[in-house]
C-alpha cells in the first residue's frame, strides 16, 4: 500500500509538472510567435511615458520594449527609435505592414478602451552592436494624429518624416495628419470636406535644428536629438523654417550641408482646439560615414584644397600689396571672372568630372587674369578695369545680402524677381565708387582677397561663411535650387572665422591707404609708355639704343648664326692659284 500511494503520488507530481510546463510554452509560444519577424530571445525594455532611454541593439538579441499603466485619457502613443547611421526595425505585430525600418523610425498605437499596456520590437539590421536611444509620447483625443491621413507611404498612420538629400539639397517629406479622437471611436474621415470641422483646419510647422560643428559624434546626436521630439522642447530649441497648410504639399527642400548635422522635425497644430503633435524627428549629415572617398570626416577633394590654397596666397597678397602691384591686382580679379564663368558653362555644358572641370578652370582663369593685364596694357582704360572690379565686389555683397534670412523670403523662389533684385545690388557698388576708383580698388582688394583666405579654410573645417557663394554657385547650376531653404548654422568656428576675414580686410586696407596716400591714384598708361620711349630712342642719336639694328634684322641674324653651327667646315690648304 505504500509503494502504491508513492506511485499515485509520484504520477499527479508528473500531471502538474506536465500542465504547468504545457502552460508556459503556452505562453512562450505566444512570445516566440509574436517576435518571430525578430528573432529569438527578445530582452525586455521597460519604459516610461515621455522618458529617453539609451539601448545597445544588435541583430540576433532584439529587444522588446514594453509600457505598462498607461493613464485612461492617453489616446494615441507614438514610440520612436533613433540612431545614428545604422537602420533599426521597428514592429509592432508579426505582419511586416506594421514595421518600419530605418535610423529615425516610429510607430504610432492608438489605444482600445481599457487598454493599459502597449509592446513593440526593435532591433539593428547591423551585426555589430549599435547605440540607440528610444522614447515613447503620448497625446490626449484632441491632439491631432500625425500621419493619420496617409495614402503615400506603407503604413496605415505614418508619423514618420521621409529624407532623401543630394550634395545640392535635402528633401523632407510627410503624411498629412487627421484630427484627434475618443478612445474606441471611428477616426475622423480625411476627405469628409475642407471645412473647419475636418482635418483641412490643420497647420504644419517645419523646424530645423543644427548640431555642433565638426562633430560627428554618436552621442551628441542622441543628446540633441531629445530636444527635437516633443512639442515643447522642439518650439524652444529648433528654428521654424515656415508654416503649411492643407493646400500646401506636405513636402519641403532645404539646402545641403555635406558634413554638417542637422535635424528636422514638424509640428501639426489645430487651431480650434488650439493642441499640437509632434512628428518622428528625422537628421542627416549630407554624406555617407562608409564611402572611403568624400565621406563624412573628409568632404573636400584633394584637387579643391590645392585650388584654394593657391587662390588664397594670391588673395592674401593682393589683400596688402594689391593696389602697388597693379597688375597682379587685375590679374587676381580677372582669374576670378574667367574662372567663375568657365565653371559654370563647363558644368552646364559637358559632363566631365569634377577634377577636369576644376583643371580646366584653373587654365580659363589664368588666360582670363593675361587677358585683362593685357588689355590693361595696350588700352590703358581705368574706367573698364574699375568696372569688372566693381562687378567682382559687388557680386560678393549681393551674395552676402542674400546669405542673410532676407534670401529666404517666398518673393524671391520667383527666379526673375531674385536675378533682377541681385544684379541691382551687384550694380550699384560701382555706381557708387564711380568717383574715387581708387578707393573702390582698396576696397575690392581687402574684401575680395580675404575672402579667399575664407574659402580656403572651408576647405580643411567646416564654416557656413563659404556657402555665401556656393549657394549663389548652386542656383546658377541647378534650375530647381531656388525651391530650397539655405539657412545655415553660424557657430563657434564661423564667428571665429568671421573675425579673421573682417580682420584680414580692415588690416589690408588700412595698410595699402597709409602707403598709397601720397602716391598717384593708378599707374600711367603702360603702351604710351613704350611708344614714347620707343620714338625717344629712334631720334636721340647719343642714346645707344639708337644704334641697336631693327628687330628683323637681329633675328635674322641670330638664324644665320645657328645656321653655321650646322655646316661642314672648309678643309684646309690652298685651293685658288696665287694671284699676283
Amino acid at each position: 500500500s505504500i509503494c502504491f500511494q508513492l506511485i499515485v503520488l509520484y504520477v499527479i507530481g508528473l500531471l502538474e509538472a506536465s500542465r504547468l510546463f504545457l502552460r508556459t510554452a503556452s505562453h512562450v509560444g505566444k512570445k516566440s510567435r509574436s517576435s518571430f519577424f525578430f528573432f529569438w530571445n527578445a530582452g525586455l525594455l521597460e519604459l516610461s511615458l515621455g522618458k529617453f532611454r539609451n539601448v545597445l541593439l544588435n541583430q540576433t538579441n532584439p529587444v522588446e520594449a514594453v509600457i505598462r499603466n498607461i493613464a485612461s485619457n492617453v489616446t494615441v502613443v507614438i514610440f520612436q527609435v533613433h540612431a545614428q547611421q545604422n537602420s533599426v526595425q521597428l514592429s509592432q505585430t508579426l505582419m511586416p505592414a506594421c514595421s518600419g525600418t530605418g535610423v529615425d523610425k516610429g510607430l504610432i498605437s492608438i489605444l482600445r478602451p481599457q487598454q493599459s499596456v502597449c509592446t513593440w520590437y526593435l532591433r539593428s539590421l547591423d551585426a555589430n552592436q549599435v547605440l540607440s536611444t528610444a522614447i515613447s509620447i503620448p497625446y490626449m483625443e484632441k491632439d491631432p494624429i500625425p500621419g493619420g491621413c496617409n495614402l503615400e507611404f506603407d503604413l496605415e498612420v505614418d508619423p514618420n518624416i521621409y529624407l532623401d538629400y543630394t550634395l545640392v539639397d535635402i528633401h523632407i517629406k510627410f503624411a498629412p495628419a487627421n484630427l484627434g479622437y475618443a478612445r474606441g471611436a471611428n477616426p475622423p474621415a480625411c476627405d469628409s470636406g475642407t471645412g473647419q470641422n475636418s482635418r483641412w483646419r490643420l497647420r504644419y510647422d517645419v523646424y530645423q535644428y543644427f548640431l555642433p560643428e565638426n562633430n560627428l559624434s554618436e552621442m551628441v546626436l542622441m543628446s540633441h536629438i531629445r530636444k527635437m521630439s516633443e512639442v515643447q522642447s522642439i518650439k524652444a530649441n529648433g528654428v521654424k523654417m515656415l508654416t503649411l497648410t492643407t493646400d500646401d504639399k506636405t513636402n519641403v527642400y532645404f539646402s545641403s550641408l555635406p558634413g554638417q548635422g542637422v535635424i528636422y522635425n514638424v509640428i501639426v497644430w489645430d487651431p480650434l482646439w488650439n493642441t499640437s503633435a509632434a512628428y518622428i524627428p528625422v537628421h542627416t549629415y549630407a554624406c555617407s560615414f562608409v564611402d572611403l572617398v568624400d565621406n563624412c570626416s573628409s568632404l573636400s577633394k584633394l584637387s579643391t584644397k590645392i585650388f584654394f590654397t593657391v587662390l588664397a596666397v594670391l588673395g592674401l597678397f593682393t589683400c596688402f600689396f594689391g593696389h602697388r602691384f597693379w597688375k597682379t591686382d587685375l590679374f587676381f580679379m580677372g582669374f576670378i571672372i574667367t574662372g567663375f564663368f568657365s565653371f559654370v558653362f563647363i558644368t552646364r555644358v559637358t559632363g566631365l568630372g569634377y577634377d577636369v572641370r576644376l583643371i580646366l578652370t584653373a587654365v580659363a582663369g589664368i588666360i582670363g587674369g593675361l587677358l585683362l593685364v593685357a588689355s590693361w596694357w595696350r588700352f590703358g582704360s581705368v574706367l573698364l578695369c574699375m568696372l569688372l572690379i566693381g562687378l567682382v565686389l559687388g557680386f560678393l555683397f549681393s551674395s552676402v545680402v542674400f546669405f542673410t534670412p532676407l534670401g529666404d523670403y517666398r518673393v524671391f523662389r520667383d527666379d526673375v524677381v531674385f536675378w533682377v533684385t541681385f544684379s541691382s545690388i551687384a550694380l550699384m557698388i560701382p555706381v557708387l565708387f564711380v568717383g574715387c576708383p581708387r578707393i573702390l580698388n582698396l576696397l575690392a582688394c581687402g574684401i575680395i582677397g580675404s575672402y579667399s583666405v575664407v574659402l580656403a579654410i572651408a576647405c580643411y573645417i567646416y564654416t557656413s561663411l563659404a556657402y555665401i557663394t556656393l549657394d549663389l554657385l548652386r542656383r546658377i547650376l541647378n534650375d530647381y535650387f531656388s525651391r530650397a531653404y539655405t539657412n545655415v548654422p553660424f557657430q563657434t568656428n564661423d564667428f571665429i572665422i568671421l573675425a579673421v576675414w573682417i580682420m584680414l580686410a580692415l588690416s589690408g586696407v588700412t595698410v595699402q591707404l597709409r602707403r598709397e596716400r601720397s602716391e598717384v591714384s593708378f599707374p600711367p598708361h603702360p603702351y604710351l609708355i613704350w611708344k614714347r620711349e620707343k620714338e625717344r630712342r629712334s631720334t636721340n642719336i647719343l642714346d645707344p639704343s639708337h644704334h641697336i639694328r631693327p628687330l628683323r634684322e637681329r633675328i635674322h641674324s641670330k638664324l644665320l648664326q645657328i645656321k653655321e653651327v650646322f655646316q661642314k667646315e672648309q678643309p684646309a690648304g690652298e685651293r685658288t692659284p696665287l694671284l699676283l
